[in-house]
């Protein structure tokens, strides 16, 4: 499956418009986390990717992410349901729905307005150095798993 550019302007429009499907009440079609959880978990994710926040990881789990996970994680294979996280990003407290939904609206338009240029090549904590592609896959991938969850 290929996923389609997250800084093409039908990308964030389809992900604004699937976003607003999601209500407080939506049900995730398998997982724990409520929607306002989720909306949550995917803000950790673009507060690292945007440098707000720093994981630091011991120097063999590079290797180990870059080795075994990059691939799973920036190539064109969706995710599988139920599959393991970081503990960093679980998110188990309470969220504020409407806040969450905001923040991750925001951060969706972050990344459209930085565009490929600003990302090729852009460091990750985690995987090194990746390309507009695969940075691109790896927002999109994640909305999509998440939403899919979601049934939105």
């Amino acid at each position: 499956m290929s996923y389609p550019s997250i800084f093409k302007v039908a990308t964030l429009a389809e992900n604004k418009k699937r976003l607003d499907k999601l209500t407080p009440e939506s049900k995730p079609l398998w997982g724990k986390m409520s929607s306002a959880q989720m909306l949550a978990h995917l803000n950790l994710t673009y507060d690292t990717s945007r440098g707000k926040v720093r994981i630091e990881l011991h120097p063999f789990m590079h290797v180990f992410l870059k080795t075994f996970l990059k691939k799973t994680l920036v190539g064109d294979k969706p995710y599988p349901k139920n599959a393991k996280t970081n503990p960093y990003y679980m998110v188990q407290e309470h969220k504020d729905f409407e806040e969450e939904k905001s923040l991750l609206l925001q951060n969706m338009q972050w990344v459209f307005e930085k565009g490929e240029s600003y990302f090729e090549g852009r460091l990750t904590v985690s995987f090194g150095n990746l390309t507009a592609k695969e940075w691109s896959n790896l927002f999109q991938k994640h909305l999509d798993h998440h939403f899919n969850q979601f049934g939105v």
